[in-house]
């Protein structure tokens, strides 16, 4: 990449601030065109890139059903997710705690033992 060049923007007239937002143009286009060639190289393209990006990390879990995790007296099931249900809400403000509801009192594994075992 070219050495960058510091402008003094308050010191361009309106004429110079074109110019140098032509060259800006350039540069980017020039790098984009090169990043294409570089992901075409590798069997891949900007669009699927960006449909990566758009998703996010936990784009692709969303809308993904879990085991629930709690259950209230009455049967209910809430799965941790989301708002707190109310009646785990007034469980709490009677003086009960929310992990007296979990259905399975399992005991977490750290990551590194997770990794470990995959």
């Amino acid at each position: 990449m070219a050495k960058r060049r510091k402008h003094n923007l308050s010191g361009l007239d309106f004429q110079g601030l074109l110019d140098l937002r032509s060259q800006v143009d350039e540069a980017l286009t020039s790098y984009r065109s090169t990043l294409e060639k570089q992901l075409a190289a590798l069997g891949t393209s900007v669009a699927s890139i960006g449909d990566k990006v758009a998703r996010g990390v936990r784009g692709s879990l969303k809308g993904t059903k879990v085991a629930p995790k709690f259950k209230g007296p009455s049967g209910e099931l809430w799965a941790g997710r989301g708002a707190k249900p109310r009646w785990l809400v007034a469980a709490i403000k009677e003086g009960k705690k929310a992990e007296d509801f979990l259905i399975e009192k399992t005991t977490r594994t750290s990551k590194k033992a997770r990794r470990r075992k995959k």
